[in-house]
């Protein structure tokens, strides 16, 4: 049987401020990996409130880097931005905060981009087929629904 390893207070505090250093995390992504470690949850505690006094856990400059990552390299729309804040438990004030370093022009010129360019590469040659391939891309994506299908209705003839 294989001993599992046990981490002092200090030693896990150690650990997760390289852990949170090293990139942005959230207290869910913390709080896991601390469980990971078979930490109790007092101690999970403790290290949490030194994360944050110590300013190695930010849920705001989380939420900010996430947004601007996810749009810039996956290029996601609000939406799904949102959606997966949600489930990482960030606040509401977090996620609208962080919506906000999306300027519009640049969302805009994006979705038009994204949606120009997956138009193309669809091959479906009936239209109402590859209107809904589209509209399915786009809102996968997570882009506003007005958009998509104004945006499906242009390209789409």
């Amino acid at each position: 049987m294989q001993s599992k390893k046990t981490y002092t207070l200090q030693e896990a505090t150690k650990k997760l401020e390289h852990y949170c250093a090293y990139q942005e995390r959230c207290h869910q992504e913390v709080r896991k990996k601390l469980e990971s470690m078979h930490m109790i949850p007092e101690a999970i505690d403790v290290i949490i409130v030194h994360l944050l006094k110590h300013n190695f856990l930010n849920e705001e400059r989380f939420a900010k880097t996430f947004v601007r990552g996810k749009f810039r390299i996956k290029a996601w729309g609000r939406r799904r931005l949102t959606y997966e804040l949600k489930k990482k438990d960030i606040s509401k004030v977090n996620i609208n905060q962080a919506l906000t370093e999306i300027e519009n022009e640049e969302y805009i010129e994006v979705f038009n981009e994204l949606a120009e360019k997956k138009a193309r590469l669809i091959k479906e040659t009936n239209v109402y087929k590859k209107r809904k391939k589209l509209i399915d891309y786009l809102s996968y994506k997570g882009f506003e629904t007005h958009l998509v299908y104004e945006k499906a209705n242009e390209l789409v003839k």
